[in-house]
């Protein structure tokens, strides 16, 4: 649904629709360089999106539009009734990623700071929350990821994926209304990024709005609802897990499916995704 030329004047605008993320024609370029062609996208609310595609195919740049890290040239990005592509002041950047939680590849923890200090410190500092029940919430989340016992440490007594979960977790301290997810199992070795997954799909299941970028074909078969195809800078195909693992007819998509996926899917074959922790 398109929405009128009297609902786009401002930045700030309030939703007029289901959907809480919009992008239309949306181009963007690094000097010479095209890295988004003219990207549409739509994530209704409670939806988890995954987009899959090749390296350099745009994936991790349409994240950082929806937050406000780059802006495109031109097109349109709405986020819950904020023309994201008509912020020009960064105190409405800011105020957009305090509703847009994003976690990426690298953890990004202060390393001088103890796991629960670290997820407490961005609702304390830029939402002004009160430090004890922000404590109280931070504990809350930290059991969500299977970190309870892990409050006092310091990010460098932590695993990756521990770290990550970590991470994961003071995201969700902003209490946004959408996470993104930018291949954040990709610094991992490969026996925790189930354990990462696991603390994702169980977001997913609770109804967190997501849109993730990832290279688990398995994992964005099962928990997806929508899957995106992107390549050089395009949206190539856009459907349902069904349609784009095992129903497309486009040879492309079916190679890269099947050269990450050794051929076949959780999915597919009855499996789940196990859970690595007790």
């Amino acid at each position: 649904m398109q929405l009128e030329s009297s609902e786009r004047t401002s930045p700030m605008s309030e939703p007029t629709e289901t959907a809480l993320v919009r992008l239309e024609d949306v181009h963007l370029s690094f000097g010479q360089t095209q890295v988004l062609k003219g990207i549409d996208l739509t994530v209704n609310r409670g939806d988890a999106v995954s987009i899959i595609g090749p390296s350099g195919s745009g994936k991790s740049t349409i994240l950082r539009c929806i937050n406000a890290l780059v802006q495109p040239q031109s097109g349109q990005i709405t986020v819950g009734g904020t023309r994201v592509d008509q912020l020009t002041r960064e105190t409405e950047r800011i105020a957009l990623r305090k509703r847009v939680g994003i976690v990426f590849q690298q953890y990004n923890l202060f390393p001088h700071l103890t796991v629960l200090d670290n997820i407490v410190l961005a609702p304390t500092r830029i939402l002004g929350a009160e430090r004890r029940a922000t404590e109280v919430f931070a504990r809350e989340l930290l059991e969500k990821v299977r970190l309870s016992d892990k409050a006092k440490a310091y990010p460098g007594e932590l695993s990756g994926g521990q770290q990550q979960r970590v991470a994961i977790a003071r995201a969700l301290a902003m209490k946004p209304e959408l996470v993104l997810f930018d291949e954040v199992t990709s610094a991992l070795d490969p026996e925790t990024v189930g354990e990462v997954l696991w603390v994702i799909r169980d977001l997913i299941r609770e109804g967190m709005t997501s849109i993730l970028v990832t290279h688990e074909m398995r994992f964005a078969e099962e928990i997806s609802d929508t899957v995106v195809f992107t390549e050089n800078g395009r949206v190539v195909a856009s459907g349902t897990p069904e349609q784009i693992f095992r129903g497309s007819d486009n040879s492309r998509i079916r190679q890269f499916v099947g050269g990450l996926s050794g051929g076949r899917s959780a999915a597919r074959n009855g499996d789940a995704l196990p859970d690595p922790m007790p």
